[in-house]
C-alpha cells in the first residue's frame, strides 16, 4: 500500500472506490488510526448546546467552518448510525445522548464522529489500535461513542497530555491538558512499551557510583528473593575472596556469577564480611516506563523550528510516541483528519506506511511541502487535487476558498496564518523561498492570479 494523501471528506474517502471499483481503503488493512478531529474547545457550553437555529459557533480553523453544526449532514449521519446493524450498542447509546441533549453543535459533532468511527473500526486490522485525540469539552461523550463501537472491554487507556505549562484562567483552574483515548479492535494488539528519561535527581541519588571509564551504576542485591537449594553455594571471586552464600542463595547460578565477575560487573565489598553486589549500569537501562499522564511533551512554542503556523499543530514527539507504541516498521498508519501532517511525518520518519485525509487544500499543500522538506527523496500519491485545467475550474466553481488555498500551494507558498485576509476576504499567500512557477496549464485559469 503506497503512501497516500487524499483531499476530501474523510467519510467519502473511507467509503470510496477507485476507477476499477476497488475500495480506496480496504477492510482490515490498517494497523493504527490516529485522529485529532477539529472542535472548538474554547466555545462555551451555552453555544455548543444551542439549538440549530441559533448563531453558529466558530471552529478552530476557518477551513472547518460548518463542520459540526446540526443540519442535513448531521441528520443523515444520525439516521445511518441508528439504522446500521453491526454496532447496535452505538445506536442505542447515541440515541440516548441525542434524546437527552437535543440537536445542537455538540450532538452534531458526536453523530458525525460516530459514523466515521464505524468506518475506521472497519478498516482496522484485528490487531489494530485507535487513538482519538480530544479535550475535556467532549471527551466524556466521545468515550461513550467509542465504547458503543469498539466495546467497553476494548478500552485500554485514557492518556492525559499536559500541553501547556500554565494558563492564567481567572475564574477556573488552568486548562492545560488534552485527552487521548486508546482503543483496540480485539484483545490481540500490538504494543511496544515506551520509556522516558530518568529524573536528574533520581539519577544523581540512585546511580551515584562511577567506574573509571565514566559509566554510572547503582548497587543491586545478588541474593535470591526466596530459598533456592541449587543456588546455595560459596562463591570464589577473581579477587581470591570466597563469599558465603546468602541465606536464600544467590540470584544466579555459579557459572553466571563467574561470567559477571569476568565482565567486571561485581562490586566487592570494602569490609570483610560485606555483601557482594551487582553493578546495574545506567546506560543499559531503558528509562522510566511511560505512564498515562504525559508531561514531558510540551506544545510547540512560537520560536520552535517545528512550527508551521497551523493552529492545531501537535508536536512530532507526541505522534512518534503513539506510532512507536502501537505499530511496527512497515505497518500502515491512517490519520483521517491529518491537518498539517504531523502523524504522516512521524510515520514516514519511523518507517511506517501511511494514509492521510483532509478536507482542505490548505492542509494537503502544507503536508506536501512539509514532507518534501523533511524527506527530499520521498515518494507519495496525492488524490483529489486538480491535475488539469478542467479540475481546477471545477474546484473554483465548488469552493472559491479551497481553490485559492490550492492556487497558493502551486507557488510553493502558504496562506498567511491559514486564514482569509484582506478587505476581499480572500487568501493572502506568503512565499519564503524562491517563487516556483505554477504548471503551464494553470496560466489559463481565469481565477488564477499569481
Amino acid at each position: 500500500m503506497a503512501n497516500r494523501l487524499f483531499y476530501g471528506d474523510n467519510l467519502e474517502v473511507l467509503r470510496g472506490r477507485d476507477a476499477d471499483g476497488r475500495p480506496l481503503i480496504p477492510d482490515e488493512s490498517v494497523d493504527l488510526v490516529y485522529l485529532d478531529p477539529p472542535f472548538n474547545s474554547a466555545a462555551t457550553y451555552n453555544v455548543l448546546f444551542r439549538a440549530p437555529d441559533g448563531r453558529a459557533s466558530d471552529s478552530q480553523l476557518e477551513a472547518f467552518e460548518d463542520s459540526w453544526h446540526w443540519g442535513d449532514s448531521a441528520e443523515t449521519a444520525y439516521a445511518e448510525v441508528l439504522a446500521q446493524a453491526t454496532h447496535t450498542d452505538a445506536s442505542v447509546l447515541l440515541r440516548g445522548i441525542v434524546t437527552a441533549l437535543g440537536r445542537n453543535d455538540m450532538t452534531a459533532y458526536l453523530v458525525m464522529m460516530a459514523v466515521r468511527l464505524i468506518e475506521l473500526h472497519r478498516v482496522l486490522k484485528p490487531t489494530g489500535s485507535l487513538y482519538l485525540h480530544c479535550d475535556p469539552t467532549a471527551s466524556h461523550y466521545l468515550k461513550i461513542v467509542l465504547d458503543g463501537i469498539f466495546g467497553a472491554d476494548r478500552f485500554v487507556n485514557e492518556v492525559i497530555w499536559k500541553r501547556y505549562g500554565a494558563h492564567n484562567d481567572s475564574l477556573t483552574f488552568g486548562r492545560v491538558h488534552d485527552v487521548i483515548f486508546f482503543y483496540t479492535k480485539s484483545g490481540r494488539f500490538n504494543f511496544n512499551k515506551q520509556f522516558g528519561a530518568y529524573d536528574e535527581d533520581y539519577v544523581a541519588e540512585r546511580f551515584r557510583f562511577v567506574d573509571p571509564d565514566g559509566r554510572h551504576w547503582a548497587e543491586q542485591n545478588l541474593s535470591s528473593p526466596s530459598p533456592r537449594a541449587n543456588l546455595t553455594y560459596d562463591f570464589k571471586a577473581k579477587n581470591g575472596v570466597v563469599y558465603k552464600s546468602p541465606a536464600n542463595g544467590w540470584k544466579y547460578t555459579a557459572d553466571r556469577m563467574l561470567e559477571l565477575d569476568r565482565q567486571g560487573r561485581l562490586h566487592y565489598p570494602a569490609k570483610i564480611g560485606g555483601r557482594l553486589r551487582l553493578k546495574n549500569y545506567l546506560d543499559e537501562r531503558s528509562g522510566v516506563p511511560v505512564q498515562d499522564v504525559w508531561t514531558d511533551l510540551t506544545m510547540i512554542g512560537g520560536s520552535s523550528p517545528e512550527r508551521l503556523g497551523y493552529p492545531t499543530q501537535k508536536p512530532l514527539a507526541l505522534l512518534e510516541r503513539i506510532i512507536a507504541a502501537s505499530s511496527n516498521p512497515g505497518d500502515v498508519v491512517l490519520d483521517p483528519f491529518c491537518g498539517c501532517g504531523t502523524a504522516v511525518h512521524a510515520a514516514e520518519k519511523l518507517g511506517r506506511q501511511w494514509i492521510g485525509i483532509d478536507v482542505t487544500h490548505l492542509a494537503i499543500s502544507l503536508i506536501e511541502r512539509r514532507l518534501k522538506d523533511a524527506f527530499p527523496e520521498i515518494k507519495f500519491e496525492v488524490h483529489g487535487t486538480p491535475k488539469d485545467l478542467a479540475g481546477a475550474e471545477e474546484l473554483a466553481r465548488r469552493d472559491k476558498y479551497q481553490f485559492q488555498w490550492w492556487a497558493v500551494s502551486l507557488l510553493d507558498a502558504v496562506p498567511q496564518g491559514g486564514k482569509r485576509k484582506g478587505a476581499d476576504g480572500g487568501i493572502d499567500g506568503i512565499c519564503q523561498r524562491p517563487l516556483n512557477p505554477p504548471p503551464m496549464w494553470a496560466a489559463n485559469i481565469p481565477h488564477f492570479v499569481a
